[in-house]
């Protein structure tokens, strides 16, 4: 078998796969026409921006229908939170009085419909709206979403946090080792640091992240789970260098260290190091990951559900991935929303490796979800078990804390020129 025939059988088995979600008799068409004698239809759609205690806000919808069920759904986006609120708030028209179980429909109808589409802004609006639906129709049925999706494929979801700790060796050490103590079996940390002048030197930057890297592994033992953010950060040169001399201490994957946009770069890089590469927050629809994915060029893929898509979007991307036995490991370091649709998705998805939380670190979100839903017990979470998302957004308590506009600043290099962040 060449590589043409070897494509076409991988994309020939997720598109099998996928038909069994989302075919004419598939698992949401029987889903659709299980809810049909409710007759329902959407009555109204709001939008809560929350600030977050952090460097951003949350931002969130509820659609509302005629027989009381109403569905919760977010669409944060770092620096964007005011322009994705009104973006949501444009398909208000478009879903009142729709029967909101037809999913695929007005996914569709809000991405193709208007015919600009695509970009961060309106793919987080159409997230947004998009897992509301489905917590309406998980709701409707009295099921968890991740039954809909086809199942479980296992019967608890590995996940992962950050590890703070400072930038020195031996605080990222501490971090790590504090995270290891609590009972997580991996965590997370960006290691190449623009320090506090807020200046990334290539040459400094890339010995001080190996340093701190060398100092984690040996903290934390052969076994614990080391994930490296670099978050575009790099130059290609930088990446190549950070890669090739992170190597040695087995990282479970470095991710984002390569911008989006040039997948010859991403190319390049794995051509030069043998460490395990992710990728994906910022890739928007399954377009973007499916040559990605057909060229083995990521080891992981991290599609953000309140980004990409949605809880389908992101399971169209598991299964194009896992045709090409690319594990999916989720981004996400927003509210407990975006958490548990990612479970859904990690419960139901054969290739689902490790979830990233931002859940489970924000003193507000019991009394903002009602005391909230998602539990970790030695590094792993149980399924979902109420019915539809699992979540509900007390509105008084958003209401608490209003938007709160955030200032950020780009990272520069020596020379004052502006560099990725």
């Amino acid at each position: 078998m060449d590589r043409r025939d070897f494509i076409r059988a991988a994309l020939g088995t997720a598109a099998a796969a996928l038909t069994r979600i989302q075919g004419p008799e598939g698992l949401l068409a029987q889903a659709r026409e299980a809810a049909r004698p409710l007759n329902l239809k959407v009555t109204d759609l709001r939008t809560f921006v929350v600030d977050a205690a952090n460097d951003e806000n949350f931002v969130f919808v509820k659609i509302y229908t005629n027989q009381g069920i109403e569905g919760l759904g977010e669409g944060t986006l770092t620096g964007k939170e005011a322009t994705v609120e009104q973006a949501i708030l444009e398909h208000k028209r478009y879903l009142v009085g729709q029967d909101p179980t037809d999913i695929e429909f007005h996914l569709q109808g809000m991405f193709r419909g208007p015919r600009y589409r695509g970009g961060p802004v309106l793919q987080s609006a159409i997230s947004a709206v998009e897992i509301a639906l489905w917590d309406i129709l998980g709701q409707a049925l009295g099921q968890p979403i991740w039954k809909l999706l086809g199942g479980k494929a296992r019967d608890r979801v590995r996940v992962y946090p950050h590890a703070g700790g400072g930038r020195t060796p031996e605080g990222y050490a501490e971090g790590f080792l504090r995270r290891k103590s609590e009972g997580w079996t991996a965590a997370k940390g960006p290691f190449i640091d623009a320090g506090p002048d807020n200046i990334i030197d290539p040459q400094r930057s890339v010995r001080e992240g190996i340093e701190r890297l060398r100092a984690v592994r040996k903290a934390v033992g052969d076994d614990f789970g080391i994930l490296i953010d670099l978050h575009g950060k790099p130059t290609t040169p930088m990446a190549v260098e950070f890669c090739a001399r992170a190597e040695e201490y087995g990282p479970m994957f470095v991710e984002e260290a390569t911008q989006l946009e040039d997948l010859g770069e991403l190319a390049h890089l794995r051509s030069k190091t043998r460490v395990p590469l992710a990728t994906g927050e910022r890739h928007l629809t399954r377009y973007a990951f499916s040559e990605m994915c057909a060229r083995h060029l990521v080891d992981y893929v991290q599609p953000d559900v309140v980004h990409c898509g949605g809880i389908l979007e992101t399971m169209k991307i598991a299964i194009l991935a896992d045709a090409f036995r690319i594990q999916l490991a989720p981004h996400n370091p927003q509210s407990e929303v975006s958490t548990v649709a990612s479970l859904h998705i990690d419960v139901a998805a054969p290739n689902a490796a490790i979830q990233e939380i931002g859940s489970g670190q924000n003193p507000r979100w019991n009394a903002l979800f009602y005391g909230g839903l998602v539990k970790f017990d030695k590094g792993y979470t149980l399924p979902p078990d109420r019915p539809g998302l699992g979540l509900a957004l007390d509105e008084k308590e958003a209401a608490r804390y209003p938007y709160k506009p955030k200032d950020w600043r780009a990272h520069r290099f020596q020379d004052g020129s502006i560099t990725d962040r």
